[in-house]
């Protein structure tokens, strides 16, 4: 019996979370790779959710990318990182492109926006105790 994953709130602050530790991993990659030449950042395309809770678009797992010109294509090419071509302007004579103040500032919204889904799920938690009178 899976009570709590039927609540499609519930499925969807989880799927949040999940997306949010997921990004924070790959915004601190890109933190870590600031000064590796011809690094690119890369960003994840934040979810959508249709009216069941079910998660639509790219935001399933995530797609197989190239990272050499001799690599066969993956099928279905549409990955669900978001490239940051805006960039471009800022790419050093390395070809680096990571832009600490940028990053750092998302790194921290980020923390933020994990921390309020966090609380969110945690009270939706508490309130489901008390509905059925074991809180």
């Amino acid at each position: 019996m899976s009570f709590i994953g039927d609540i499609p709130t519930l499925a969807v602050l989880r799927t949040k979370m999940q997306w949010h530790q997921e990004r924070q991993r790959l915004l601190a990659e890109n933190v870590a790779n600031s000064d590796a030449p011809n690094f690119k950042p890369r960003d994840l395309v934040a979810p959508h959710f249709d009216a069941h809770g079910e998660a639509v678009g790219s935001t399933g797992t995530l797609a197989l990318a190239r990272t050499s010109s001799s690599q066969i294509e993956p099928s279905g090419s549409g990955d669900s990182f978001d490239r940051n071509r805006k960039v471009g302007f800022e790419t050093r004579p390395s070809g680096n492109a990571v832009s600490l103040e940028g990053e750092m500032t998302k790194l921290a919204s980020n923390q933020m926006d994990y921390e309020a889904v966090t609380q969110l799920y945690t009270k939706s938690l508490q309130l489901l105790n008390i509905a059925i009178g074991k809180g």
